[in-house]
């Protein structure tokens, strides 16, 4: 059984090798809310998210037990890292099977320590399948992501050292998809401090976990949908469960454009850069969904940082546009002389930023004559852009926008 003493354990274990990252009082988030809110850095882990933890006490066991002959994982993600450094430290050899749709960022991720890359499947349930054949038939150690008490005590020591730097906490705020990052750290929280409140946050997307919590009982679904890939788990562990139900006092859920909103609020105001999964407390934080009597003092996981750059900047991209700091229109003018200053001559007077324009007289589903020409624009708030609309309306402009 997962307990106090195998968490400390744990944490010798690690001692030196992961980095006790900072925990921080966050005056922004604290402000909005009205609790007294610190952010736990877990995406400036090494490897950069919290998984490392559990991945490293699983195999300094198995190289305790003198089991050194290879370790294999299934993964797209931050275990896969995970697994491959604790490896590597070791120098015992490493197979990570991925998905075959895995960027290739996230390959090049895992190789850096040492490991072979197996791409299989089409996803993670497929790769998954074919990692723990594949270990049978070479003898390797399966090292699961979360259903696996070596590992839930190694993400424990999370729970551990944000105690030690804050003995007063009310409440822990953790991120929750296959569930042994919380199962851990509630082990060790409730142990310590048994009337500290532990509160899981999943995303609406991947909704296996808190439907099973909900229901008592271990519940599955047939697919997830989330741009919180960390946290994106079709089943539901019976293991990780038996922890949640039993020290878990909240459960609550996040959609997609909460979670955008909150990686842009930690990027824009808290200056830290944080992947989906990472991102979820602050989203049900930002989001009125923790309820807990204010003045509280919260402690938030930000379990990793390890976000595609493609995913980043379309999530800035829909942020701008969703607090009104860009607006993108397809204006239809006449095409002669001159029409196209008038226009831009309205954008001029309002004080509109123009960052992309384009013109075409060509498509199909212009009358003759007419051209229609798209621009991005930089604007300053809704009442910046209801005079643009207002402007362009008073000139005569047919216009529609795009989101």
């Amino acid at each position: 059984m997962l307990d106090l003493n195998r968490i400390k354990k744990a944490s010798e274990r690690l001692e030196g090798v992961v980095h006790h990252t900072p925990f921080s009082y966050a005056p922004i988030l604290s402000e909005m809310s009205g609790y007294e809110v610190y952010l736990k850095k877990e995406n400036l882990q090494r490897t950069g998210a919290f998984k490392l933890r559990g991945a490293f006490n699983k195999i300094a066991t198995l190289v305790e037990e003198g089991k050194k002959g290879g370790v294999v994982a299934a993964s797209a993600g931050n275990h896969a890292q995970g697994v491959a450094f604790a490896a590597n430290y070791f120098g015992i050899e490493a197979t990570i099977v991925m998905p075959e749709s895995t960027p290739l960022t996230k390959v090049q991720g895992v190789k850096v320590f040492g490991a072979n890359v197996i791409l299989h499947g089409s996803n993670y349930d497929e790769a998954y399948a074919y990692a723990v054949t594949f270990g049978e038939e070479k003898g390797f150690d399966f090292v699961h992501p979360f259903t696996d008490e070596e590992v839930m005590a190694g993400q424990g020591t999370v729970a551990l050292e944000m105690l030690k730097e804050e003995p007063e906490l009310d409440a822990m705020v953790v991120p929750v998809g296959g569930g042994g990052l919380i199962s851990g750290m509630a082990t060790a929280a409730k142990a310590l401090k048994p009337d500290i409140k532990i509160i899981a946050v999943s995303a609406q997307g991947a909704p296996a976990m808190k439907n099973s919590y909900d229901a008592g009982q271990p519940l599955d679904t047939t697919s997830v949908r989330t741009i919180a890939d960390g946290i994106a788990v079709r089943d539901t562990s019976a293991i990780t469960l038996k922890y949640i139900l039993k020290y878990v006092d909240g459960f609550e859920s996040v959609c997609e454009d909460e979670i955008a909103s909150a990686i842009l609020f930690l990027l824009e105001k808290q200056k830290v850069l944080v992947e989906g999964a990472g991102s979820v407390g602050v989203a049900a934080l930002m989001h009125g969904k923790i309820n807990l009597p204010k003045g509280s003092k919260i402690g938030i996981v930000l379990s990793g940082g390890n976000i595609d750059v493609t995913m980043l900047s379309l999530i800035i991209e829909k942020g701008l546009m969703k607090s009104a700091r860009k607006m993108k229109l397809m204006v239809t003018l006449m095409d002669k002389p001159g029409a196209l200053q008038s226009f831009t001559q309205i954008l001029t007077d309002t004080d509109a930023n123009i960052v992309q324009i384009g013109y075409d007289r060509t498509s199909i589903d212009l009358e003759f004559g007419d051209a229609h020409v798209s621009v991005a624009l930089e604007t300053k708030g809704e009442e910046h852009q209801e005079l643009i609309r207002k402007k362009l309306r008073e000139g005569g402009f047919a216009f529609r926008e795009e989101h």
